[in-house]
């Protein structure tokens, strides 16, 4: 029991000083870093996914809901012209 808990302890020392060194490696790694640039490359990032998001909508057909519901208004109207010229009219309702 005593050789166990001896063993973890230092294996936990030894996961804390790994971590503490791998801290340290990115904190020198990121001190000259420009930091503007980065936030503008970010930006750019954000708005080429949107368009891409934007462009795949398109393509897709899911953009425009508004062809859609033309389409729709069409597809009534000749409904509606096509039972008029019948001299037939279906009453829908009470």
């Amino acid at each position: 029991m005593l050789y166990t808990s001896l063993f973890i302890a230092i294996l936990a020392l030894f996961f804390s000083f790994y971590a503490g060194t791998r801290v340290g490696q990115f904190i020198s790694s990121t001190k000259d870093l420009d930091w503007t640039a980065i936030a503008n490359m970010t930006g750019d990032l954000a708005s080429t996914k949107k368009t891409i998001q934007t462009l795949n909508n398109r393509i897709n057909g899911m953009h425009s809901p508004k062809i859609a519901e033309q389409e729709l208004m069409l597809q009534l109207l000749q409904n509606q012209g096509k039972g008029v010229s019948n001299g037939k009219t279906t009453q829908i309702g009470g």
